[in-house]
This record gives structure tokens, sequence and C-alpha cells, in this order.
């Protein structure tokens, strides 16, 4: 039905056929997508181009109000995140599996024994294979630990001391100046909560870096790149790239 300027209103289509081309609309809806969450559904059925990106002043006042089920992946990518875990989950079995084995490539997530991050060989810093809807000038990493971060069982928030441990590590990783680090404001790090990691059996916590340079990113993370992008650029099905582990290096 036209608008009041004449304009036909956008088609209505069911979440599962929104942000497809016409010739990629499925008729019934994938299995993949087929027990969502309302908050899933919800950015599902909205288009790319009606979704808005989180700024670096938003982002700072989501994590500092501790609301990190506020974040949001651009409808597209939550799409391709969701066929991806489902395609992982029949090849390895879990997230956990392929985490542990192509992206960490860690024989064992036993840890040294040594304090926190005293050890390289007990943390690795990658990209967040699935970002969040947030501006293009801001890199979202993921550091992975062997070591579990101690948690205060009234609150279920992280201890002081593991609090100011993470702080210091992410002072010396992303904000060295000597090793052209940024300033700490153009810095935040959080750890999710348990209802909201996607991995929860690998300890971890999230580093946003605001107009990081691509030289550091890449030096901090040995030229890693998210898994998302490589999804993008290729031709090929989520499915069939899964199925290649040459895919993931």
């Amino acid at each position: 039905m036209p608008t009041s300027q004449g304009a036909a209103a956008p088609e209505q289509l069911p979440y599962w056929q929104v942000n497809m081309s016409l010739s990629q609309r499925p008729a019934h809806c994938p299995e993949f997508l087929l027990h969502v969450s309302d908050k899933d559904r919800g950015i599902l059925s909205t288009r790319d181009e009606d979704y808005r990106r989180s700024t670096w002043d938003e982002v700072k006042d989501i994590v500092a109000r501790n609301d990190l089920a506020s974040f949001r992946r651009l409808p597209s990518d939550l799409r391709r995140y969701l066929e991806f875990k489902s395609a992982i989950e029949k090849r390895y079995g879990s997230m956990l599996h392929f985490v542990q084995q192509e992206r960490l490539q860690w024989p064992t997530v036993e840890p040294s024994g040594d304090a926190p991050f005293n050890k390289p060989t007990d943390y690795k810093i990658l990209w967040n294979d699935w970002p969040y809807g947030i501006d293009t000038d801001i890199t979202h990493l993921v550091v992975w630990t062997k070591f579990v971060f101690e948690v205060d069982p009234i609150t279920g928030d992280i201890t002081p001391s593991v609090r100011s441990a993470i702080e210091a590590f992410v002072r010396q990783q992303f904000c060295d100046p000597e090793q052209g680090g940024l300033d700490r404001s153009q810095v935040i790090w959080f750890k999710n909560w348990s209802s909201l990691r996607s991995v929860d059996a690998i300890e971890h916590c999230h580093v946003m870096l605001h107009q990081a340079r691509r030289e550091l990113v890449d030096k901090i993370t040995n030229g890693d790149r998210p898994l998302a992008e490589k999804v993008e650029a290729s031709n090929v099905s989520i499915s069939d790239m899964v199925i290649y582990r040459g895919w993931f290096a």
C-alpha cells in the first residue's frame, strides 16, 4: 500500500527472509532460525539499512551501566552467526570444541599454575568472530584465558583483585606508549555474564578499541581476522565452509 508521499512501503517479510535477496529467500524457515528468542526475532526482522550502529559513547555507556544485554548484532550478521553456530555444533559437537581446536588451537585448557596473565601460553587475544553492531572504527577483541576469573559468590561479579589484574593487563597490552599503544580513554573491557556467553566453558573477557591502527591490532592478535569477515567475503555457503578446516586458518 503506498505511503502518504506516494512511495511504496517496504514489503512485509517473515523474519527469516529479511535481508535476503529475492533469489536467496527460503520458502520455509531454516532449521537454525526456528527457535530463536524474541530478542533475536526482532533483530532479524529489521532491515540492515534501518539498523543504527552503536557509537563509541553509547558503547562506553552500555559497559558503564553493565547493561551488556543491550549489545546487538547487525541483523544480517546475526543471521550468519546463527547459521554458522548451527553448522559448527553439527560438525564439532559444540562451539567450545570448535573454539579450542580451531581458533585457539589449544590441546588443553589446563593453566600453567602461574599468576594470571604471567605466561603468554595461558592466554590468547583474537578478534571477536561475530562482533556486535557497533561503529566500524571500533575493534572488538576477545582475551581467552586458560585460568578462571574468581567470582564473588554473592554478587556473581568478578572480585576486585581479578578486576585489578585484568585492568593491569589491558594497560600493558593496549596502552603501552612505547609500543604505540592507545590512550586509556580509547579502550574499554568487560566480562559478559554467564547467561550472555556463547562459549561459557573457556574463560574470556572482551576488549574494545576506539580508532586503533590496523598495525597495532595485527601485532596484538598476530594477524588474526574475524570469521564474519571471511564469511562475508566468500562465495561459499557457511555449511560448506565449516566442512573445510583450512578455511579457519
